[in-house]
């Protein structure tokens, strides 16, 4: 029942001690905020706690029973159902490109990391500060403060990506001059060039991780008559994928569906037939670097030059890629320290300092 207002000094304490003995968790008295940031990615969900780090990272997958409309499963577990659940539970990646796809299956998902997070860590009034694609429209931004507010935050604000990314790597962004990140993430590709605390060019594209993954699974299908699915292509990209030859070629061997006889088949695959499958996409993620520097201001580009290109996100772990890039621009490209963590720690830094940097978010209104 309620207890009111009590503490040590207002109850006798006796009454105290036997609390105490009960493990009676007093923290509901302290109403004041927990802030957290959350990276809401296509492959993954990070949140991070004011003072704590880094308190979740889990794939951005839900399975629901059809029948119930019930969450069956979150994170790892419900990825290792994709393409194996029967016809009365499915789960699903509920956010494609980077923004909500499924309005639904986002809000379960999220309420779901809510709970779990303010019950392990006893938090009763939620702020968040939440990363987003720097081309999101209005209409998907409302989607995204609205599912985080009714997941059970009090406040949410939105920071674009590429911004958070570059708070994340650690780059002066407050300062006079420029610099340019590049985000690789599951949906999107946000390349920024940002000075004085704002963007002053960007180019956002959804091809990213999830579009490698699926040039992998068309190659292999075309090219050897094998039908894989996702996960499988997503391990192919992170053991053998490259932008550029290997040293050594490396090979894999893989398991799927022969497409002439209907029965599973082993095959070996090398690096050099992964790169080729890889090629359309990493050149459209290198085409809108290039695009991106050409509409950079001429000052801004000899800081550029000076500095170098920082690339963050999942896609930033494809070997080689920093010297396709590099190649193409003639420009250094540095792969930022945890470059998967960079958006997420970027919202994490904003909590710190959240009336200052309140100008670089993407909604300066406040949610009640």
């Amino acid at each position: 029942r309620y207890i009111g207002d009590w503490s040590s000094d207002v109850c006798s304490s006796d009454l105290y001690d036997k609390f105490k003995k009960l493990n009676f968790n007093f923290n509901f008295l302290n109403l004041s905020y927990k802030d957290v940031g959350i990276d809401l990615g296509t492959a993954n969900i990070l949140v991070t706690l004011k003072g704590k780090g880094i308190i979740l990272n889990e794939p951005s997958v839900v399975a629901i029973d059809n029948v119930t409309g019930q969450i069956v499963a979150t994170g790892v577990e419900a990825k290792e159902m994709l393409g194996r659940t029967p016809e009365k539970i499915s789960a699903i990646r509920p956010m494609k490109d980077g923004v909500i796809a499924d309005f639904t299956a986002t809000r379960l998902l999220l309420k779901n990391i809510v709970k779990k997070v303010c019950k392990k860590y006893n938090i009763v009034r939620l702020r968040a500060v939440v990363g987003v694609p720097s081309g999101i429209t209005e209409v998907e931004e409302r989607a995204v403060e609205e599912a985080i507010l009714q997941a059970g935050a009090k406040e949410v604000y939105l920071i674009e990506e590429p911004v958070a990314a570059a708070i994340g790597a650690n780059m002066g962004i407050s300062e006079p001059s420029g610099n340019i990140i590049v985000d690789i993430g599951g949906g999107t590709t946000e390349v920024a060039v940002i000075s004085l605390g704002g963007i002053v060019v960007s180019n956002s594209i959804r091809i990213a991780g999830d579009e490698i993954d699926e040039a992998i699974v068309n190659y292999i299908k075309k090219e050897l008559d094998l039908a894989i699915g996702q996960t499988t292509a997503e391990e192919i990209k992170m053991k053998i994928g490259c932008a550029k030859p290997l040293m050594t070629k490396e090979t894999m061997e893989i398991r799927g569906r022969d497409l002439n006889t209907g029965l599973p088949r082993n095959i070996e695959i090398n690096s050099e037939q992964i790169e080729e499958a890889m090629k359309e996409p990493i050149n459209d993620i290198v085409e809108i670097v290039k695009m991106t520097l050409e509409k950079t201001p001429p000052e801004l580009s000899s800081d550029v030059m000076e500095k170098g290109i920082i690339l963050a996100g999942g896609g930033a772990l494809i070997r080689n890629l920093d010297k396709l890039i590099s190649e193409k621009t003639g420009i250094p490209v540095i792969i930022a320290d945890n470059p998967l963590n960079c958006v997420v720690k970027g919202c994490e830094k904003t909590l710190d300092d959240l009336e200052k940097l309140k100008t670089i978010l993407a909604n300066s209104r406040r949610n009640k």
